[in-house]
């Protein structure tokens, strides 16, 4: 009887580990599963977000024009530069980043000739002067043509650059010249005293609140102002631009006054050569059909952002117009 006891007892313990075991082993292979699951669904997601950032990539490469310039580049090209905004060392036009951009486009080897759009209503005389230089140096350097298109406005400063060019051309109602000098400032002076502010400055140097707003205007100032700085950086500008421009100019007493011209009238005074846009100028004056716009180059981060932003800009007019499109056809 103990026998047989002990026979059903080793039978259920056997039959129990084997019971248990089976279970450890659907565990496991449950594990491996749900292991093997979760790195498939990884790599999914993984390949779906590298696709993303491939196509978000083209993309923006296919709308800023890289690919397509890339292209244009291995065959006869005019390079071209667009400076737009006030003239100053920061924000606008900057010299530095003006000068990187015209060394690229001169010193690209297909391009036969720069085109420098400008749209300025000027700013500083020396980054003026500096982009005006450099575009000399620039010329003589890869003997190369450079050609000013005037968009809206080529007044002051931005003048100064345009005269660099070998020929500047303008749209019939561009305004272009302003050829003077001008500092301005106010007075408030009689203001302070009527709301009774006191005015405290304390300075080593007898001129050194040179035109402080809030002080009578000195004569012995002004006088040193006019004849020192305005009455020089104006002669200064007016010899760059005779200089420059040459035999073109015409004699007329109004030139170096400070007025402007539209487009025609200025071509009468010699200060552009022709109306025209940079098509015409690559086509017909360079006889190259193919532009490429150099430009200061965007991180991969505002490109993408940008074509982002576009996309969605695109896809949400997209449907509003087929909102409204079915509004009016029901």
């Amino acid at each position: 009887m103990m026998k047989l006891f002990d026979f059903f007892k080793n039978k259920n313990a056997n039959s129990i580990k084997r019971n248990s075991d089976e279970q450890l082993a659907d565990i496991a292979a449950e594990f491996v599963r749900q292991n093997t699951s979760k790195r498939r669904w990884r790599l999914v997601l993984g390949l779906l977000f590298v696709g993303y950032v491939a196509s978000m990539s083209y993309v923006s490469l296919q709308q800023s024009g890289i690919l397509q310039d890339a292209l244009k580049k291995e065959s006869p090209f005019v390079a071209e530069v667009a400076l737009n905004g006030v003239i100053q060392n920061t924000r606008g036009i900057e010299a530095d980043d003006a000068i990187e951009l015209l060394q690229e486009a001169f010193a690209a080897e297909n391009a036969k000739a720069v085109i420098l759009r400008l749209n300025s209503p000027g700013g500083s005389p020396v980054q003026s002067s500096r982009i005006h230089k450099a575009i000399n140096h620039l010329k003589a350097k890869f003997n190369k043509k450079l050609y000013v298109v005037v968009e809206d406005i080529c007044a002051s400063g931005c003048y100064y650059i345009a005269s660099a060019a070998d020929e500047v051309y303008a749209d019939e109602s561009s305004i272009i010249g302003s050829i003077g000098v001008a500092i301005s400032s106010f007075g408030a002076a009689d203001a302070i005293k009527k709301i009774g502010i006191e005015r405290r400055l304390y300075t080593a140097g007898e001129n050194k609140a040179l035109m402080d707003i809030f002080l009578p205007e000195d004569k012995a100032a002004i006088e040193h102002i006019q004849t020192n700085i305005l009455d020089k950086s104006h002669q200064n500008f007016i010899n760059i631009v005779k200089q420059s421009r040459g035999d073109k100019l015409k004699d007329n007493k109004d030139l170096f006054t400070g007025l402007v011209w539209l487009g025609r009238d200025a071509q009468d005074l010699g200060l552009i050569d022709g109306v025209g846009d940079a098509n015409f100028i690559a086509t017909k004056l360079v006889g190259v059909k193919t532009r490429v716009l150099y430009e200061k180059e965007k991180t991969l981060l505002q490109q993408l952002t940008e074509a982002s932003a576009e996309s969605i800009a695109l896809v949400i007019i997209d449907q509003l117009f087929s909102k409204n499109s079915v509004g009016i056809l029901q």
